[in-house]
């Protein structure tokens, strides 16, 4: 029995974009102790450089859709393969295109010719 009972999102994408983003507060932290504005912007840049990271590799199936999954599919090396065609509900993969339904095309009636009797 697994001592995780609750499917937590460990993810290969979760951890690397966390990584990133603790570097870039790091720096963040730095540049105001250092009363630096290139630190700090660099330090701005790495956080947003872990925020794509994080998306590029949920994109490529290494993140997890949103809501639980499959208990087979709770350990972190496990790929997402639905993540190609998008998840619903997933603002992640709606920026990126994925996802969309798209809609139906229903043709529309010709409206019928109206004929006015005028006059009369």
């Amino acid at each position: 029995m697994s001592a995780h009972q609750y499917d937590e999102g460990h993810t290969i994408a979760g951890w690397t974009g966390c990584a990133v983003a603790t570097v870039g507060c790091v720096v963040l932290g730095l540049g105001v102790v250092m009363v630096s504005v290139p630190v700090l912007a660099g330090g701005g840049v790495i956080v947003a450089l872990g925020l794509l990271v994080t998306w590029a590799l949920h994109l490529a199936g290494w993140g997890k859709p949103p809501g639980r999954r499959p208990r087979a599919e709770w350990g972190m090396r496990t790929r997402d393969r639905s993540a190609r065609d998008g998840h619903p509900g997933c603002v992640g993969c709606r920026l990126a295109g994925r996802g969309r339904s798209s809609a139906a095309v229903v043709p529309v009636a010709e409206p019928e010719a109206v004929t006015a009797d005028v006059g009369g």
